[in-house]
């Protein structure tokens, strides 16, 4: 399945996780990132019917994955591993992946949900997707480049 690549039309946001991914997705004009879902990983099959259907159900026209890297912006394994998610997100697909640093974005998170008063409970349940929406919302806000490489976040 291949799509056009599209200078307009929903991203989708995923911060990655090997139990769960936090999705965010855009508006179709891209100003705002709202939080999805926490899709919690099942086997292979079940995993790429999810993503297919958030393609078809949300009209997303690219990803953005977030990389874990260390502090120092070094590669982590977990950045690896986000990488060859993109990579096979890519090829179930056929949408193009843009990469961001997501570092300090789950602290973000918690601090926001912290913010909200929520129970441990209820904020364990949001994390992901909160994450993934700021992570998006970074994406935004630095333009959108469209790259298929690792993106830094700027200091």
């Amino acid at each position: 399945m291949t799509h056009q690549q599209s200078e307009t039309g929903k991203l989708a946001g995923i911060d990655y996780g090997t139990v769960r991914i936090g999705v965010a997705v855009t508006d179709p004009d891209r100003m705002m990132a709202f939080p999805h879902e926490n899709y919690t990983r099942k086997n292979e099959t079940k995993d790429a019917a999810f993503f297919r259907n958030l393609v078809v159900q949300e009209q997303i026209v690219r990803f953005v994955v977030g990389l874990p890297l260390h502090l120092s912006g070094d590669f982590s394994e977990k950045a690896h591993e986000a990488m060859a998610f993109g990579k096979w997100l890519t090829k179930l697909t056929g949408l193009p992946v843009d990469y961001c640093d997501e570092r300090y974005t789950s602290v973000e998170a918690e601090r926001y949900l912290l913010a909200e008063n929520l129970s441990r409970k209820k904020r364990k349940q949001k994390l992901d997707k909160v994450a993934a929406q700021i992570l998006l919302t970074s994406y935004l806000e630095s333009g959108c480049r469209n790259i298929n490489e690792y993106l830094p976040l700027e200091d």
